[in-house]
């Protein structure tokens, strides 16, 4: 008989998310992207010390690259190593995604923002999302619905016993 391999799986995959990105934004359109990381890069994701709050991804010669990530570098690196926890990362892509975003990006309103950094297997990843801006009134109507559904699941909650 087989015996059944189970991974026992400690943590979530999660490292860091993008909240704000759907409140802000319309997200059109998402896909998974690798990353171009360094070593010191990759240690302090696995210490979880990452924030792409207010990133944002952009096209250069043909290749997209992510601004705005924060990657603190851990107090224990190697002193010959120069850790700039703003530097812009290189998202690898396959060029039928990278013409995808580009065409995207070209559309009026149209931004790539990340929305998630995540550990697939050992691999780092990035969600990104092919996003449009909300106007206020959008926004509002949100924070309404969300409310509403709320209320309902309370009232219904109440209401079964």
């Amino acid at each position: 008989m087989a015996k059944n391999k189970s991974k026992d799986k400690t943590g979530s995959n999660t490292i860091a998310m993008n909240k704000k990105a759907r409140h802000e934004f319309f997200i059109e359109e998402d896909m998974e992207a690798g990353l171009e990381l360094q070593g010191w890069e990759v240690k302090s994701l696995r210490a979880g010390k990452a924030n792409i709050v207010e990133s944002y991804v952009q096209m250069k010669d043909g290749e997209a690259y992510l601004f705005g990530a924060t990657i603190t570098p851990l107090n224990a690196a190697s002193t010959h190593v120069i850790c700039e926890p703003m530097r812009y990362r290189k998202l690898l892509l396959k060029r039928r995604e990278l013409d995808k975003l580009a065409d995207g990006i070209n559309r009026d309103g149209y931004t790539v923002v990340a929305l998630s950094l995540y550990w697939k297997g050992s691999w780092a990843k990035l969600k990104i999302g092919l996003a449009k801006g909300k106007k206020m009134h959008d926004k509002r109507s949100d924070i309404k619905e969300r409310d509403w559904a709320r209320d309902k699941q309370r009232l219904m909650k109440h209401s079964a016993r």
